[in-house]
């Protein structure tokens, strides 16, 4: 998170059944303790935004996933509120003044439960996966290399094996930086990290059929 981050292509989605118009389903069959809430927060806010009075701003073409936020943020304490950016527009914004959000959090300084919903956090923030086609790919991407270097240690503790940190094309952006899952790992990640967000939550369960 920072004052100017622009995500990557991606789609969020979970590997918990999502419920549209009850997204407290969303982590029913995983109950998460304040801290993994916090954690995952703080992963996701790699998606996010920071103005100068401390508001942490998350923004999405959908608001399915800025419920499922909202909702987190509730459980810990938290008020957040959802609008439309712009008449006609399909972005749609969440705003929080959550004050446990830190874009600094390092999560090899978490418990094994923290890690793990950090790093869905980050994955439902910067990660992504193909919505169709026959080649499936698991994807993390990140401007700063440490953080990416992070996350692939985390993963390698889980037994989620990845490939080489990688920057795609240094003439587009030099800073812009890749990991993808092995295939062999592929379900131990859908099954160990999975997601909260709508999109992949549903692409996981139809390719993965978790």
């Amino acid at each position: 998170m920072s004052d100017n981050v622009s995500g990557a292509d991606n789609q969020q989605g979970s590997f918990s059944v999502i419920h549209r118009n009850n997204p407290s389903e969303t982590t029913r069959r995983a109950p998460l303790r304040k801290k993994e809430i916090i954690a995952y927060l703080n992963g996701a806010a790699h998606d996010a935004t920071l103005n100068k009075k401390r508001r942490v701003r998350f923004a999405q073409k959908g608001k399915e996933w800025l419920m499922i936020l909202s909702h987190l943020l509730k459980e810990v304490g938290y008020r957040s509120w959802i609008y439309r950016e712009g008449k006609g527009r399909t972005v749609f914004v969440l705003e929080t003044l959550c004050g446990d959000i830190h874009i600094r959090t390092n999560p090899l300084s978490l418990s094994k439960s923290e890690r793990i919903a950090y790093v869905r956090g980050f994955f439902d923030a910067e990660g992504g996966i193909p919505r169709n086609g026959k080649r499936f790919y698991i994807q993390l991407v990140q401007k700063d290399y440490e953080k990416i270097k992070r996350i692939k240690r985390v993963l390698e503790e889980f037994g989620i094996r990845a490939g080489k940190i990688h920057n795609p094309s240094r003439r587009v952006d030099p800073n812009y930086w890749r990991i993808f899952v092995n295939v062999d790992s592929h379900r131990k990640f859908a099954k160990t990290i999975g997601s909260y967000h709508p999109v992949k939550a549903k692409i996981f369960r139809e390719r993965m059929k978790i």
